[in-house]
């Protein structure tokens, strides 16, 4: 074979070889990007997935902000006049220093100080009841609430609770936009929210978050279980709805948590169903009650935990039993552990006082405590909070005949007024002879309708409106007496 066929021979192998190589590559990085792609769609697909499952809520605000309201008040305190001290309250005196400020000259008399705030809230009925925060309409001398549509009520105000954070007002009108009432019960963290209020005053705006927690226990809010998220709110939101992606309310959007007075990414809801429930005994009562247990508990640390025979640190350590209460007369004891209570656990001394708070007074639920290391069933018959029977007081007290009015009236719960075929109303248990009430013709019995042409809700708003009216001047009043609706002319005394 001559040297030019082997050199051909020599180079067509080299092609095969190149050709195989290359074929072989081919085939490795097809393998490898096939392999890639196999491994990372799935992630793709999931990222895609989560993309697409990012809310809009054009749609929710649309149906739902309507019935959202911007509520604007005005409020009033007494200071002196130029001689005297400024921002001094003179409500805030004795009855006998009350009176000799009173015989001061004019220019050193009180003069009305006022001043103004907004928040926001949201209508549960179509016949113009609202929820929104108690810190945004205490000591309100007048409430008015604004709509989407640009339409303005005055609103009085039914009831408030400080202890929840919780008011009711009450519009007179009808065919209102309504909220959609969800199951705070149901929340998740890590579940989108929208928030909807009006943050310094600007109304009707939308901010978006998630749950960043369930069940948080802020100081000096023990009975509220907040819902914290990281939703904008400002000053101005107070009162406003947290709704969830279905359109429902699931939160009343109540406080920040802020060094510099706005939003840092630490915000607090009180959850639909403590709001709700207030609300209810508001527009039943007037005031709210919550249960008592009537002990003293701390959180159990690992220590404490390892001393008591538990696994691990949970649940609420009775510290203390308060004297006659309803954990010493069901037999609860001090060294007891709290792990389960009426159904729920507790799985820290902050879990426990919700519960408690959250049961009607009067009722008997189930507590789970480990005594000795051993389990064991008590049953309690939950008591009434001594706050909120002196709250229950202050109304009550609100209608005796030291009153401008003259006479005592009393709260009517809604069973008895469908009895009497009236949307609301209070009824008057006894008239002081010679007081105004008396000389306008009013019996006990006489169930108050109206005041001043305004519907009377409860006793609470009743002397709202008494205060209100002009003192020397006559004021139509609305009874229904036996059945039958009566108006009367009221002349409250002047000095009154």
């Amino acid at each position: 074979m001559s040297t030019n066929a082997l050199d051909d021979v020599t180079v067509n192998t080299k092609v095969r070889t190149m050709t195989i190589t290359s074929l072989f590559r081919s085939y490795t990085r097809i393998y490898r990007n096939t392999l890639f792609l196999i491994l990372i769609l799935p992630f793709l697909a999931v990222t895609k997935s989560y993309a697409d499952s990012l809310p809009d809520f054009s749609a929710l605000v649309d149906q739902e902000g309507d019935a959202v309201v911007k509520i604007s008040v005005l409020t009033e305190s007494t200071s002196l006049g130029r001689s005297g001290i400024p921002g001094f309250d003179l409500d805030q005196l004795p009855e006998h220093l009350r009176k000799y400020y009173e015989q001061l000259p004019q220019n050193l008399k009180p003069t009305p100080r006022r001043g103004g705030g907004f928040g926001s809230g949201f209508i549960i009925s179509e016949d113009g009841y609202v929820i929104t925060n108690a810190h945004v309409v205490d000591s309100a001398s007048e409430i008015k609430i604004g709509l989407k549509d640009r339409r303005e009520y005055e609103a009085t105000l039914v009831g408030l609770d400080k202890a929840s954070d919780i008011a009711v007002l009450k519009v007179n009108a009808g065919n209102l936009p309504v909220v959609k009432i969800g199951d705070s019960d149901d929340m998740r963290v890590g579940e989108w929210v929208l928030a909807i209020g009006s943050p310094f005053g600007f109304e009707q705006t939308a901010t978006q978050g998630i749950v960043s927690a369930l069940g948080r226990s802020l100081p000096d809010e023990t009975y509220v279980p907040f819902i914290q998220t990281d939703a904008a709110v400002n000053p101005g939101n107070s009162g406003g709805p947290l709704f969830n992606t279905d359109g429902e309310v699931i939160g009343v959007n109540s406080q920040i948590y802020s060094r510099s007075g706005g939003y840092q990414g630490l915000s607090f809801s009180i959850p639909i169903n403590v709001a709700m429930s207030i609300a209810d005994q508001l527009k039943t009562n007037g005031y709210a009650t919550r249960g008592w247990l009537g002990v003293m508990i701390q959180d159990v640390n690992q220590d404490l935990a390892e001393s008591f025979g538990l696994s691990k640190p949970e649940g609420a350590l009775v510290a203390q039993v308060s004297d006659n209460g309803p954990a010493e007369k069901s037999g609860i004891e001090a060294g007891d552990i709290l792990v389960r209570f009426n159904g729920k656990k507790v799985l820290s001394s902050n879990a426990l006082p919700p519960l408690v708070g959250a049961v009607k007074p009067g009722e008997t639920v189930e507590a789970l405590v480990i005594r000795d290391g051993k389990e064991k069933i008590i049953n309690v018959e939950i008591g009434a909070l001594e706050a909120d029977l002196q709250a229950n007081n202050a109304v009550e007290q609100a209608g005796k005949p030291e009153s401008k009015l003259g006479a005592v009236v009393a709260n009517i719960n809604d069973s008895e007024l469908k009895g009497f075929g009236l949307d609301n109303g209070v009824m008057v248990k006894d008239v002081s002879p010679q007081s105004a009430a008396s000389e306008a013709g009013l019996r006990p019995g006489d169930i108050i309708v109206k005041f001043d042409r305004k519907p009377v809700e409860n006793v609470r708003q009743l002397e709202q409106q008494i205060a209100k009216s002009t003192g020397g001047k006559a004021t139509s009043v609305l009874v229904q007496r036996e059945g039958t609706p009566i108006f009367m002319a009221l002349k409250l005394d002047s000095d009154g």
